[in-house]
């Protein structure tokens, strides 16, 4: 059985990521891209999916971990009653191939330990062909995929599995390299460890220290933008949701997506996450693949792409995956890609005027074009149902958040070319964003409740609306916005958590209870710093804060009757809306203007 989801840490060379457990187990990662299929999905199974693992091989009395300084090296202290050992786990930068790399240092006394590494490309279904070479290390091959294991363990075949028993006294190190190759090409180079290792360190250190924000909060926020980083495919600049698909929003439920993918709908927040935090080049990078990706027709935008901006997600089932803890089904692709969601109009177009208030070197006519031609796509269609931000797989409605970032579409357009001087229709835009602010107030409000609400003619809520002052669109002093915040507390929190949609709602769908989302709750703690409730909105993001695992990570949702992280994990959202919001309650105690800010003028 896999370990709770909170219960694994992240290790990663900006072209994919694996996930270690508490146990030395790895039991996921996906070679040689984050998209690519899985060669560990124990997480999705069992141990016959896929793992590596590397613990002691006799009773372990305590456990503790930690990322060594501001770096993505993952050092696991296992104490036993014989001594003590710290597994180093990491994954180099890349180079011309892709390493793990674990090292087994003695602290005290000596200790068993045990080695076992089971391959099986193809999530879980590819068995390899393994042989010894002469260089004595360990060649498994299977269809296009290659590894290599290095050691100066001994090793031997079991069960069509690779194992090692040996022992590891105070003072020693023993290193395990791991790497991929394509099967057609000669095995790559091998690496030094030890090197690798300083190499490393050196890497995650002096990108770390490229952060400009000090003050409250720096060890969470650097923690969550050194995960930032390692989500992000450095050929390209695009950000992934998450390393991983279908971790269960629902505990035992069926709503296991994949989220190996860039979505659109998170361009804004990435931005001003990285710019405030002083990551110019890599915002640059996300806007370049955000222009690249949206390129062509507007009316074939898509809510999300592929990590080189592919288009075509096809979505399956690998039905021979339990699923974790049995959440079935394991989705491999997103079906979404095909859905129409207008809000990701407003989302390009924000972060594209974002980048251009924060002066980042861009190709201003490039841009502009693609602005010009999304914007009017969207003077035909803004009126039409779609999907909504939580990409609802039913019928479409009029949902009010996807309307509201299509008037910020048009504002952030007008404001564009009114500070920039770029030519456009102003007096059709200008009429168009009018229309759509007095279409949203009469038909997306309910006058009852007197809250903003899911869709036109509902009397259901929705944690989206939390953002309608965060994006500018009513001024947080607004009657309307104290009385949508007003109503979200009183509807929509579950132990002090916001939930993402009506709990009120009647659904026939059987299903375990979803967890928070929990980047909503840090939207309500945003909404109170605009309001100018800073006690309040420094309770809720302490809620949040105090959910980080033990080496800061966060999953997208958090079950609070069963206590424990749920969806797939690390999510880049809910660690950019951590960000942001540490940003907004320093920049309100200190005067300066951050990103709740930013987006709302």
């Amino acid at each position: 059985m896999s370990e709770k989801i909170e219960d694994y840490a992240l290790i990663g060379d900006c072209e994919t990521a694996a996930l270690v457990g508490r146990n030395g187990s790895i039991d996921w990662l996906c070679w040689p891209a984050f998209d690519s299929d899985a060669c560990f999905a124990a997480i999705l199974g069992t141990r016959k999916a896929g793992r590596w693992l590397v613990a002691p091989g006799e009773d372990v009395t305590a456990v503790s971990r930690r990322y060594l300084g501001d770096t993505l090296i993952l050092e696991t202290r296992f104490e036993t009653k014989s001594g003590t050992v710290a597994l180093i786990d990491f994954m180099p930068p890349r180079g011309k191939a892709s390493d793990i790399v674990r090292l087994v240092r003695g602290l005290t006394g000596t200790v068993k330990m045990r080695m076992e590494l089971v391959i099986r490309f193809g999530f879980g279904v590819d068995i390899p062909w393994v042989r010894r070479c002469e260089d004595r290390s360990l060649l498994a091959v299977a269809g296009q995929d290659m590894t290599v294991l290095r050691t100066p363990v001994e090793t031997r075949g079991e069960d069509l599995t690779t194992v090692s028993d040996f022992e590891v006294k105070a003072g020693e190190t023993v290193p395990f390299v791991l790497t991929y190759g394509p099967s057609h090409l000669d095995p790559p180079e091998p690496i030094d460890p030890e090197i690798a290792f300083q190499e490393t360190g050196k890497f995650w250190t002096e990108w770390s220290g490229r952060c400009v924000r000090e003050g409250d909060y720096h060890e969470l926020v650097m923690r969550s933008l050194i995960t930032l980083k390692a989500l992000t495919f450095g050929p390209t600049g695009g950000i992934v949701a998450a390393p991983t698909t279908s971790l269960p929003e629902k505990l035992g439920g069926a709503r296991n997506w994949d989220y190996r993918f860039c979505w659109l709908r998170d361009a804004t927040f990435t931005l001003l996450a990285l710019m405030n935090s002083g990551y110019t080049e890599e915002a640059s990078a996300w806007h370049n693949w955000l222009l690249r990706a949206a390129a062509g027709s507007p009316a074939n935008m898509q809510i999300m792409y592929g990590i080189w901006g592919q288009r075509r997600l096809l979505e399956w089932e690998a039905g021979w995956l339990d699923g974790y803890e049995g959440a079935q089904p394991v989705r491999v692709g997103n079906a979404a890609h095909a859905q129409l969601q207008l809000d990701v109009y407003g989302e390009l177009i924000d972060a594209f005027h974002q980048s251009r208030m924060a002066k980042l070197k861009l190709d201003n006519e490039a841009t502009w074009a693609l602005e010009c031609a999304v914007l009017n796509h969207l003077a035909e269609v803004w009126d039409q149902p779609d999907h909504g931000i939580w990409e609802r797989r039913g019928k479409p409605k009029h949902y009010v958040f996807s309307k509201v970032m299509t008037w910020v579409a048009f504002d952030r357009g007008i404001k564009s070319a009114e500070t920039f001087g770029f030519k456009a229709p102003l007096l059709h835009w200008r009429a168009l964003r009018g229309a759509i602010h007095r279409d949203v107030c009469h038909r997306g409000f309910d006058a009852e409740e007197n809250a903003f609400v899911e869709s036109y003619g509902s009397k259901l809520l929705d944690a989206s609306v939390l953002l309608l002052p965060g994006v500018g669109f009513l001024p947080s002093d607004d009657p309307r916005i104290g009385g949508t915040i007003a109503a979200v507390e009183k509807h929509m929190m579950r132990d002090g958590f916001v939930l993402r949609h009506d709990p009120r709602e009647i659904s026939e769908e059987k299903q375990p209870i979803e967890g928070a989302f929990l980047a909503c709750t840090l939207w309500l703690a945003d909404a109170h710093v605009l309001a100018g409730n800073l006690d309040k909105a420094q309770m809720l993001f302490d809620r949040v804060a105090a959910l980080a695992n033990d080496v800061g990570l966060l999953a997208e949702e958090y079950d609070s009757v069963a206590r424990r992280q749920t969806g797939n994990f690390p999510q880049a959202l809910t660690h950019i809306a951590l960000i942001n919001t540490a940003h907004n309650l320093s920049a309100a105690r200190h005067a300066s203007e951050k990103p709740a800010m930013q987006r709302s003028k």
